[in-house]
């Protein structure tokens, strides 16, 4: 069945992308398999992650099916979207429903985008990663793709209210090369190594990063071990 709104979504955002006159800063979007099943691994600052990670994608014309929470496509809005742009639902309760559905999708070949860490990092510093990439990718025989964004929790993040006002932010996305998943591994230890990687592009991102805050008062989107008010992973936790 084709895509007939997935792609006219994409280019609504890319016009939006324009009024806010983001600043855009990508590296390693060639290691995006042109086809094929991936499992697409990104950090997570951002509600609007899922949105630059595809765009990530879209130089390969790749269409990206994001793993999301049930709930988003429960509500009256957004869920008919994500059904048509064919979204897998993860409800905690029964995962092994979005498992399967995950699975099924990367053996037909589509590339599967997937936050490790869950939920939103308040910190953001990376949390520690589910290892539900990894089985995937071991499983399906496919790559796991590492990357990272930079600068998205600046337009909407948890704990923060929204700023589409402000222009020119800048948004950084490294893309890294692929990683096997490696068969005999445990996913643990592929976890562990994808983690890493993730670690590298994420701290590549944060040094190219163009802007500092302006001033204590918006220096809450700076993580505290680079200097910033954001709280640290222990204060994060317990929020």
């Amino acid at each position: 069945m084709p895509d007939l709104l997935y792609p006219p979504v994409i280019g609504l955002a890319r016009t939006w992308f324009k009024a806010l006159d983001l600043r855009f800063d990508i590296h390693g979007t060639h290691h995006v398999p042109r086809r094929g099943g991936a499992v697409l691994v990104s950090n997570h600052i951002s509600y609007l992650d899922f949105i630059f990670t595809g765009l990530a994608a879209r130089p390969a014309k790749r269409l990206v099916r994001f793993m999301a929470k049930e709930s988003v496509f429960r509500h009256k809005v957004s869920g008919p979207l994500m059904r048509a742009m064919k979204h897998i639902p993860v409800d905690r309760r029964r995962g092994e429903d979005a498992y399967a559905h995950a699975l099924g999708a990367l053996r037909s070949g589509e590339v599967i985008g997937v936050f490790p860490e869950a939920t939103i990092s308040r910190s953001f510093a990376l949390k520690d990663f589910k290892s539900g990439a990894a089985r995937l990718a071991q499983e399906a025989r496919v790559p796991l793709v590492p990357m990272a964004l930079w600068g998205t929790q600046r337009l909407w993040t948890k704990g923060h209210r929204r700023d589409f006002g402000r222009n020119h932010i800048p948004v950084g996305i490294r893309v890294g090369e692929p990683l096997p998943a490696g068969d005999g591994e445990s996913p643990l230890t592929v976890t562990e190594r994808l983690r890493d990687r993730v670690h590298e592009l994420l701290e590549a991102a944060q040094r190219a990063y163009p802007a500092s805050p302006e001033g204590p008062a918006d220096s809450w989107w700076l993580p505290a071990h680079l200097g910033g008010t954001a709280p640290t992973p222990a204060e994060a936790r317990a929020l």
